[in-house]
């Protein structure tokens, strides 16, 4: 049986035979073992996609893999420093931490500097507090104290306090304490926290020790309901325990005495607000028997009115 070679493969194996061998030799004729083979001269070898899992998801993101292990160190190198001088990013370094958070700041605050109209003598009373430091560590002090009007100053204390931030909502507070009344005079240790608890109320909790060994607590709890942006009614409370009696101070032990206030503001601005509103202090226990055998009230209602300024 004779091939017939088409007319261009002719003129193809005229004008070049070595491209014609070429050919031939990259369609060698299979073996006799080739030919009874029906697979013979693939690959059998297993695909891409078999030798590695990932192989056939390209273009896929696959999920992370979870760390094991020591974690890398902190890089301590800095790239700008290639092109910049070493100790001015270094200055540059510092600036950036200070300017972002590290910056000391102060504010005072009188939370309540108000006049109190009551049965008999009128009074005042005063409560106010001030700090001066940056986002972790702080100095504070702390003032409150009450009295009647052109009569003698029934309690006056000074608070000196290292503050540090717990976390971002509350502080511990570490210092000293001084009463200059009542007499006789006593200074103590201090150790409390304050800050914000869950639902924005105001609350703080301390301890003094005093230098004649009295322990005494403290607990306060405040709450602003806003009624508009501007007008807001304010509830209070403060309880103080004792350990012990104080015939001396006219302190009971266990709850010697507590106050209720109600106080309704009206915020001009943020930092002006007067107020007015009514407080209520009860002496319980011993101290209430204290304060009858001196001739005094053991309860006192007044109605109040005053400002509230910080700055």
């Amino acid at each position: 049986m004779k091939t017939v070679v088409p007319a261009f493969a002719a003129a193809l194996l005229i004008a070049n035979p070595a491209g014609a061998q070429m050919a031939h030799d990259h369609h060698e004729m299979p073996s006799a073992d080739e030919a009874a083979d029906p697979h013979a001269g693939h690959d059998m070898s297993a695909p891409p996609e078999a030798q590695d899992p990932d192989a056939g998801h390209a273009g896929h993101s696959a999920a992370p893999a979870t760390p094991t292990g020591t974690p890398p160190p902190i890089p301590a190198d800095h790239p700008a420093e290639r092109y910049f001088d070493p100790e001015d990013m270094k200055n540059a370094r510092a600036l950036l931490r200070y300017e972002a958070g590290g910056m000391p700041a102060w504010m005072i605050m009188a939370e309540q500097l108000e006049y109190r109209g009551q049965n008999g003598a009128d009074g005042y009373a005063w409560e106010a507090e001030g700090w001066y430091g940056g986002d972790l560590n702080r100095f504070a002090f702390k003032t409150e104290g009450e009295g009647e009007v052109g009569g003698p100053l029934e309690s006056a204390e000074f608070q000196a306090l290292y503050s540090r931030a717990l976390d971002p909502w509350l502080n511990l507070q570490l210092g000293v304490r001084h009463d200059v009344r009542p007499e006789p005079r006593r200074t103590y240790a201090v150790a409390g926290i304050e800050g914000l608890a869950p639902y924005w109320f105001e609350v703080g909790a301390a301890l003094f020790l005093s230098d004649k060994g009295d322990l005494l607590a403290r607990v306060e709890v405040s709450y602003d309901q806003r009624i508009t942006q501007r007008l807001v009614l304010e509830p209070s409370a403060e309880l103080n325990f004792a350990a012990q009696d104080v015939p001396e101070l006219g302190i009971g032990s266990g709850l010697s005495d507590f106050e209720l206030g109600l106080r309704l503001r009206y915020e001009f601005a943020p930092e002006f607000a007067p107020y007015a509103g009514v407080n209520w202090e009860r002496q319980i226990g011993d101290s209430a028997r204290y304060a009858r055998e001196d001739g005094e009230a053991v309860s006192a209602t007044s109605f109040v009115a005053g400002v509230r300024f910080w700055f």
